[in-house]
């Protein structure tokens, strides 16, 4: 068997024989019995993967992807059995027919030093192709089942993340940050001061990579808007004395930092226990609530109703104008339809074409109440881009999360404010339409 080590330096000869080379070596680690000779063999795929070219990486996720199916006779056998003789055994029997030797493959290629994170950077790179390659969904599949297991809850480590956490975890924090940017060191330690707290979960073998976080501003009463959260006084005795005297705890951003990852849940996790962790420090906090963004509603808005009719044709003319919500006036026309209209698409009913907003999904799903809707909480280009400026308070109610839940996962009628159910009603009024 070749090492890794001895592959040439210059590969513009030998390209298609390395993959040929990683094609082996993945069947030879399947056909391992030792655990030490596995590890050495998935180590060296691993190598010669990293030496592969974006096309010849793809030809080797296909090749995973259709060369190790399972066994049709065996399933057929089991299957047969099953039918026949329905105890557990025989479901056993079938359950192990149906796993794909891909499965075990995966598994035998984490053995491997960093072979988890090159598992995660393999299902982020077929992503894009599963549209028009639909034979790599098997592979995808298997790998999301691979890590709802190995990132389940019981592996994953709550962390604070302070200014005083080391600067490559911080780095990753500027890089990762999906709702707001993060402008600089200067930004950043605005959002790590007093005041403010950060929250990631992280798992062992990716001791500095964090998975997912969120960022959470102490605060006196409700946030309506996002820009004062992120404004850059950072007099440290001033956010200190505002910490000790908020009462709600907005959680203000939210994001996933592994595209691989993609489907694995850890958000509801990370919200209920940075709860706890935030009640024992700060006692005399009352709510707990997100600021969020819309990021469906424009969207939403310009699509054609199921009797044609455009939903926003007397908004979309002036709301596509520049620099409206600059100007009192415009912004003063504008707000009363499209706070009913955004009111309207956050409860309206999950029906198939009418997919619910994917970020009121989570927290609805959650168990969150839909409590308020704050016309231009967010005036940063992407918010106008996608919902007018619009933000969501979310609010978790412990005595109530419970029964929100069920709420939500029985399709019953979205839970919310009466706020709410004032804009709902002039919807009502005016005839808005699904």
């Amino acid at each position: 068997m070749t090492p890794a080590s001895q592959i040439p330096s210059d590969l513009s000869n030998v390209r298609p024989a390395l993959l040929d080379r990683a094609k082996q070596l993945a069947a030879t680690l399947l056909s391992e019995r030792g655990e030490a000779s596995g590890a050495l063999v998935a180590r060296q795929l691993h190598e010669v993967l990293r030496a592969l070219d974006p096309d010849d990486r793809h030809g080797f996720q296909r090749y995973l992807a259709t060369d190790f199916q399972p066994d049709r006779a065996a399933l057929r056998a089991a299957a047969e059995h099953y039918l026949a003789d329905s105890t557990a055994e025989a479901a056993a029997a079938l359950a192990e027919a149906v796993d794909p030797p891909r499965q075990e493959l995966l598994r035998r290629m984490n053995m491997a030093p960093g072979g988890t994170s090159a598992l995660i950077a393999m299902r982020s790179e077929i992503t894009p192709r599963l549209r028009a390659e639909p034979e790599l969904r098997l592979l995808d599949a298997d790998l999301r089942h691979l890590f709802a297991s190995w990132f389940n809850r019981g592996f994953l480590e709550l962390r604070r993340i302070d200014w005083q956490s080391p600067a490559a975890v911080l780095e990753k924090l500027i890089a990762y940050e999906a709702v707001h940017e993060i402008k600089g060191w200067d930004d950043l330690r605005r959002r790590l001061a007093p005041d403010r707290r950060c929250f990631a979960f992280f798992h062992p073998v990716l001791p500095d990579e964090p998975l997912i976080f969120v960022e959470v501003a102490l605060v006196e009463g409700l946030a309506t808007a996002v820009q004062p959260l992120l404004s850059h006084d950072t007099d440290e005795n001033v956010r200190r004395a505002q910490a000790e005297r908020a009462d709600t705890a907005i959680f203000y951003s939210i994001s996933n930092c592994q595209d691989g990852l993609r489907g694995v849940s850890f958000g509801n996790f990370l919200i209920k226990q940075v709860v706890e962790e935030l009640q024992a420090e700060f006692p005399g906090l009352k709510r707990f609530s997100t600021l969020s963004p819309v990021p469906g509603f424009r969207r939403w808005l310009a699509q054609p109703t199921a009797d044609g009719r455009n939903r926003g044709a007397d908004l979309l003319p002036e709301a596509e104008t520049d620099g409206w919500w600059h100007d009192p006036a415009r912004s003063a026309k504008l707000r009363p339809g499209l706070m009913r209209l955004c009111a309207h698409y956050l409860t309206r009913p999950s029906v198939p074409g009418s997919r619910i907003d994917p970020v009121a999904r989570f927290h609805l799903g959650n168990g969150a109440r839909l409590e308020r809707i704050n016309w231009l909480g967010d005036t940063a280009p992407r918010a106008i881009a996608e919902s007018f400026g619009i933000m969501v308070n979310y609010l978790y109610d412990h005595d109530s999360i419970e029964d929100n839940h069920e709420h939500f996962v029985r399709g019953d009628a979205i839970v919310r404010s009466h706020k709410v159910d004032t804009l709902l009603a002039d919807t009502e009024l005016r005839g808005c339409s699904a």
